[in-house]
């Protein structure tokens, strides 16, 4: 393992985590009946640029990431014990057993159909949590942080404490939509309002959705508490035109200059 990588890690003891999403990877990959590109050695490119973790999100017709890439991708984050694999997907169709298997340090529960093209919604509690819990609770049992997909509903985060997740990650489609028009602060200031709620629940705060280079340090600075960022699709399509490792680099800027206060000059 490179000693530079730790110490890069180290440098950003306590900044929100950068979880790099991998689906799109292995949505080119699958195009054609080659290994190309190799989804271990995408994770490792990331992994060495300075992301904190890995993400996937295997849905049961493996359109991106198949069956047999998780426990291989497993394996490559056991090489990299300051990094965390995060695995999303419904609970109600393949994602335990994957949880199960390979117990990731996370797994985020992700209300989703097998049909759909990308996640579109959180979890409704009202009408969900009698039958999260016992899959929230198993899921625990093996050592597994739950994370539970949610809209930004401050009202919501109570439930999500009571049924038994350790975390939200907040659905930011809303936000990315809104950002650079007349209404952006009113709908960040309600993304701050549901943190502030999760926060006050117990919740770590996770984020994702549509999140990227333009978006995310506004974000971060408007939202307390974020943990963790979950990015794919924007930082693959930015890795078109900058590489991997330096998209990868790009959105950790991102992230450490939501640090600095804004309108703060550059060396001040």
């Amino acid at each position: 393992m490179n000693p530079h990588v730790i110490s890069g890690l180290e440098a950003r003891r306590g900044a929100t985590v950068l979880s790099v999403n991998v689906n799109k990877v292995a949505l080119l990959r699958n195009s054609r009946a080659l290994d190309l590109p190799n989804l271990q050695r995408a994770a490792t490119i990331a992994l060495e640029a300075g992301a904190g973790g890995i993400t996937i999100h295997p849905r049961p017709d493996e359109r991106h990431i198949r069956a047999a890439d998780v426990p291989e991708l497993a394996a490559l984050l056991q090489r990299w014990p300051q990094a965390e694999f995060n695995i999303e997907g419904n609970p109600f169709h393949n994602l335990m057993g994957f949880v199960e298997s390979v117990r990731p340090q996370q797994c985020t529960f992700v209300p989703d159909s097998a049909e759909q093209a990308t996640s579109d919604h959180g979890w409704q509690l009202a009408a969900d949590a009698d039958r999260l819990r016992p899959v929230i609770a198993r899921a625990r049992a093996l050592g597994v942080r739950v994370s539970l997909f949610m809209d930004p509903d401050p009202a919501a985060m109570r439930l999500a404490r009571e049924i038994g997740a350790d975390r939200v990650e907040l659905y930011t489609e809303r936000y990315a939509r809104s950002h650079g028009s007349a209404g952006a602060s009113d709908v960040l200031a309600g993304y701050r309002r549901a943190a502030e709620a999760a926060l006050a629940e117990g919740l770590g705060v996770n984020a994702g959705h549509d999140l990227n280079r333009a978006n995310l340090t506004d974000f971060l600075r408007g939202v307390p508490g974020v943990e963790e960022v979950s990015i794919g699709h924007a930082l693959v399509s930015d890795a078109l035109e900058l590489g991997l490792a330096e998209a990868v680099r790009a959105y950790l800027r991102c992230i450490h200059l939501a640090q600095v206060p804004a309108g703060t000059a550059r060396g001040s």
